[in-house]
């Protein structure tokens, strides 16, 4: 071979190289932006109008609660005692995962555990650090709205 053809395999090489490269940092679909199992993406509690009705009040159970997930409203309703209605955001301050039940006055999240009072959202068990963010609700008729 020649100095000048081994310049240029060396050079093809290189390039070869630097494409790999650049085509396994871009896979040409969305999946950066896709939440996968170890980094959730943090949905946003309930930024629904003021007057919302989100559930019936005979619906949530005393000692209870009801997990509501329709488009942005994601809201945990509870009657902690007889015709006291609490509204929390659903999404766990953990790690932005939704919770996904209320059990034994308590709400649970799936993702790593954590469990929340229904009377005010407060830590009860970790690893969450702070308790679920209150979203104001209210009595209107028989239909627990956003207040």
């Amino acid at each position: 071979m020649t100095d000048l053809t081994r310049r240029n395999v060396l050079a093809t090489g290189a390039l070869a190289a630097a494409g790999v490269t650049l085509a396994a940092c871009s896979s040409g679909d969305d999946a950066a932006t896709e939440p996968t199992s170890d980094t959730q993406a943090t949905p946003q509690a309930s930024p629904a109008a003021s007057g919302e009705a989100l559930i019936a009040a005979a619906e949530v159970p005393l000692e209870g609660g009801v997990i509501l997930d329709s488009g942005q409203t994601k809201v945990v309703v509870t009657q902690p005692q007889p015709e006291q209605y609490v509204g929390l955001s659903a999404v766990c301050p953990h790690q932005g995962c939704l919770v996904n039940e209320v059990v034994d006055s308590t709400i649970v999240c799936p993702c790593h555990g954590s469990q929340f009072a229904i009377a005010d959202g407060a830590v009860i068990q970790g690893p969450a650090t702070t308790g679920l963010e209150p979203v104001p609700v209210k009595l209107d008729g028989d239909q627990i709205v956003l207040a």
